[in-house]
């Protein structure tokens, strides 16, 4: 098995690549200044934004394989791991990275920020592609940042740099929006398809053995992470997949409640461990507890 490169800061990763480090805790990549690079399989302690044209096909990312044809722009966080098997080959690589460690960002805004921003755990299939202008934009940023981290440091530099990756995040969460309202169709049929996979996990009884459904289920059944999957559904429909789980839930314990009227079995038939826990649910979807509904459903 080949050795993981391990990137506890920006300098480890611009170091094997061949490029200048110029921050302890920023760096910038041009690709066409060290291209072609050797490859490797990368364990990340830092945040990293790479903007691409061309990438090979078999390049790791996330839980798969990289297709550069569903995008040009691959964020990664702390934790993750990606890259390509290292084999002794150079690969050609253009575009440009930034590197960032989340000690550059320690109490500051960005730190409470940054985990609005969650295309940082999306997976390979949910890369963004660019137009050539939102490159150019992202670009012009990585260059600002470049050039500021070439001047030294002073005292106003450590909010120049954060101010120029939080105007880089923005921008990727708007070029991510522009793409999620471009697809319409494709966000239209995982939507059909979720709540296919909703009326399916209880007509089949899932629930018996597994309890409620949560985000995860959904997400792994259409390959999806969790947080593209939850952003798809809350930008197509305005609401969270949660709270939609939670609704349809109701609708069946509403219609199982006039059918019975026995509150502990219409709970566990919905797979919650406790009626205390379904009772406390309705309350809160509804507004009020499930023995009052039958009692307004009777007097009704």
């Amino acid at each position: 098995m080949n050795e993981i490169l391990k990137v506890n800061t920006p300098d480890d990763f611009l170091s094997y690549v061949g490029a200048q480090s110029r921050h302890p805790l920023v760096g910038v990549i041009d690709f066409e200044k060290v291209s072609p690079i050797p490859s490797s399989v990368n364990s990340y302690k830092v945040y990293g934004l790479f903007m691409h044209n061309n990438i090979p096909n078999d390049l790791t990312y996330g839980c798969g394989t990289y297709d550069y044809r569903s995008g040009t722009l691959i964020c990664v966080a702390p934790g993750q791991i990606g890259g390509r098997e290292e084999s002794g080959a150079l690969i050609e690589l253009d575009g440009w990275a930034l590197l960032f460690h989340p000690d550059l960002i320690k109490g500051t805004h960005l730190e409470k920020e940054i985990r609005d921003f969650t295309f940082f755990d999306y997976q390979v299939n949910e890369a963004l592609h660019m137009s050539e202008g939102e490159k150019s934009i992202l670009a012009t940023l990585m260059r600002q940042i470049q050039t500021e981290i070439e001047n030294g440091e002073d005292a106003s530099q450590k909010n120049i740099l954060i101010g120029y990756i939080t105007a880089m995040l923005n921008y990727c969460q708007r070029f991510y929006n522009r793409q999620f309202q471009t697809r319409k169709v494709e966000n239209s049929d995982i939507l059909m398809r979720f709540n296919a996979i909703l009326t399916e996990y209880f007509e089949s009884d899932i629930q018996l053995d597994r309890g409620l459904p949560g985000v995860q289920y959904f997400a792994d059944k259409m390959n999806m992470s969790p947080n593209y999957f939850s952003d798809v559904i809350k930008r197509y429909t305005g609401e969270n997949p949660s709270n939609i789980i939670r609704e349809y839930v109701m609708r069946l314990a509403k219609n199982a409640l006039k059918s019975s009227g026995n509150i502990a079995q219409v709970a566990y038939s919905l797979g919650f461990e406790y009626p205390q826990h379904f009772t406390r649910m309705f309350k809160k979807q509804t507004g009020i507890t499930p023995k009052q509904y039958l009692k307004n459903s009777r007097l009704g």
